[in-house]
Formats: C-alpha cells, sequence, structure tokens
C-alpha cells in the first residue's frame, strides 16, 4: 500500500474524530477504528485517483458506521462478541455461524469464519469472518481477518 494510502485516511480519521463533539470513549473508539478498517477496504478499489476516491469514501463511511456501533455497545456487550468470537474462531467449521447475547441489554450478534488458510510466509494459520451485531433493531455487518498467535489465541489482524 502506498505511502498516501495510510497518510489520507490518517489525516481524516484525526479531522473526523476532531469534529465529533460529546462522544464517549467507546464511540470515539468506534469512530476511529471504522475509519481505519473503512480506509483499507476503500484502497481495494480502482486505481490512481479512483483508488484514492474509494479510500475517502471508505474512511468516512467507516467512521460513521463504527461510530454508530461505538455508541450502542457497552464493556459488557463488547467482552460477550470478544468470547464468542474467539470461541468461533477456535472450534467452529467454515460456514457455520454462532450466535451471543448480553441477556442485560439485549444486544446480540453472529459471528460466520469464512474462510481459514496458512501463510506461507509465516506458516500462521488465519481465518476470515463475518460478524453482524443487532441493535435497536438495526443490522451492523463487518468482515475482518483473525490470525493465531503463539500462545493459541487469536488475533484480529484487520
Amino acid at each position: 500500500m502506498k505511502f498516501r494510502h495510510i497518510v489520507i485516511p490518517l489525516i481524516m480519521t484525526a479531522f473526523i474524530a476532531g469534529c465529533a463533539q460529546d462522544q464517549g470513549q467507546k464511540q470515539t473508539a468506534g469512530t476511529l477504528l471504522g475509519a481505519v478498517g473503512g480506509a483499507v477496504a476503500g484502497a481495494q478499489f480502482g486505481k490512481g485517483k479512483g483508488q484514492l476516491v474509494g479510500v475517502a469514501l471508505g474512511t468516512m463511511a467507516g467512521a460513521f458506521l463504527g461510530s454508530e456501533v461505538g455508541r450502542s455497545l457497552d464493556n459488557a456487550d463488547r467482552a460477550i462478541m470478544a468470547q464468542s468470537t474467539q470461541q468461533t474462531l477456535e472450534s467452529a467449521p467454515t460456514g457455520k455461524t454462532s450466535s451471543w447475547q448480553n441477556p442485560d441489554t439485549g444486544v446480540q450478534g453472529t459471528v460466520t469464519p469464512t474462510r481459514t488458510y496458512q501463510k506461507p510466509e509465516t506458516q500462521e494459520y488465519c481465518r476470515e469472518y463475518q460478524q453482524t451485531v443487532m441493535i435497536g433493531g438495526q443490522e451492523e455487518t463487518a468482515y475482518g481477518t483473525a490470525c493465531r498467535k503463539p500462545d493459541g489465541s487469536w488475533q484480529v489482524v484487520n
């Protein structure tokens, strides 16, 4: 990825975060993580200036979605989601959806491994997955990749 594809999303992310007023810690973190994820996704489309537009649009869309999810998830929701994600990545076959729910808040979601592979350069195992979160009747979907660390846990890499 070219230098400008990293610097521009970071500047846009800082601008977006600076414009946000009265955001809680969850929402700010969601905005920043969403913006970075959106920038990475946007960089996959187009070439030259078209790719730069994709990065910009991905950054803005990711920041908005991340902000909304971050505003709605509390620490308990995130802990339950993280535990479910770890368990699913560890034991669920590709294509098998696992569900989770926080009984105190009603927030619920799913995790579905979509691809498992081994990186040739490091020999580490990685899994791509789709994650959904249902908050107040609205479903948000995200995609990610996690790789197995030497201690056996899964670390999200994007």
